[in-house]
C-alpha cells in the first residue's frame, strides 16, 4: 500500500473535494482507506473544514435538493441517509427546510401519477400496496401516500 505523507493526503484530499460536495465520514473514510493515523487524519480534516473544502452544511443542502429533484426521494429518506453519514441534526433540518412545500407536493403528485399508470395491470388494493411500497421506498410520509392512493383510487 502507498504511503502518503501529510501534504501529499491533504493534496489529495482537497481534491477529493473539490469533485463534489463530501460529508466529513466520506472524508475520514478516504483518509482510513490511505493509511493514514487518526492524529493526522484529525489535522487534515481541520484544514479542509478551515479553507472551506468541506462544510457539512453545504453538502447537507446539496445532498438533499439532489435526493429530492433526481432520485425523487421524500423527505424521510433524505433525512435517514444524512443520518447514516453523521450528519448533525441541526444541518439534517436545514436541509429538509430549503425543500419547498409547493415543489414538494408537486413532486409526490407527479411520481405517484406515473406509478399509477405503470400500475394498471393490476387492480384494487394490489395496486394500492404497491404504490404505498414504492413511495415508502422512496421515503414519502405515510399521511402524504395515503392521500395519494386515496386520490388516484377515487380518480379510478
Amino acid at each position: 500500500m502507498k504511503t502518503y505523507t501529510v501534504a501529499e493526503a491533504l493534496d489529495k484530499l482537497r481534491n477529493y473535494c473539490a469533485y463534489q460536495e463530501r460529508c466529513h465520514k466520506d472524508v475520514k473514510d478516504k483518509l482510513r482507506t490511505m493509511g493514514m493515523i487518526a492524529q493526522a487524519s484529525d489535522q487534515i480534516i481541520g484544514t479542509l473544514v478551515s479553507e472551506n473544502y468541506l462544510n457539512e452544511t453545504r453538502f447537507a443542502q446539496q445532498f438533499a435538493s439532489g435526493k429530492f429533484s433526481i432520485k425523487h426521494w421524500g423527505k424521510v429518506r433524505i433525512k435517514r441517509e444524512l443520518n447514516i453519514r453523521g450528519v448533525s441534526d441541526y444541518d439534517i433540518n436545514n436541509a429538509i427546510k430549503t425543500i419547498e412545500a409547493g415543489a414538494y407536493l408537486d413532486k409526490i403528485q407527479a411520481i405517484s401519477d406515473k406509478k399509477w399508470q405503470q400500475l394498471d395491470r393490476y387492480s384494487g388494493q394490489i395496486k394500492k400496496q404497491k404504490l404505498f411500497q414504492y413511495l415508502a421506498y422512496r421515503g414519502w410520509e405515510t399521511d402524504l401516500i395515503y392521500q395519494q392512493i386515496n386520490r388516484l383510487s377515487r380518480a379510478d
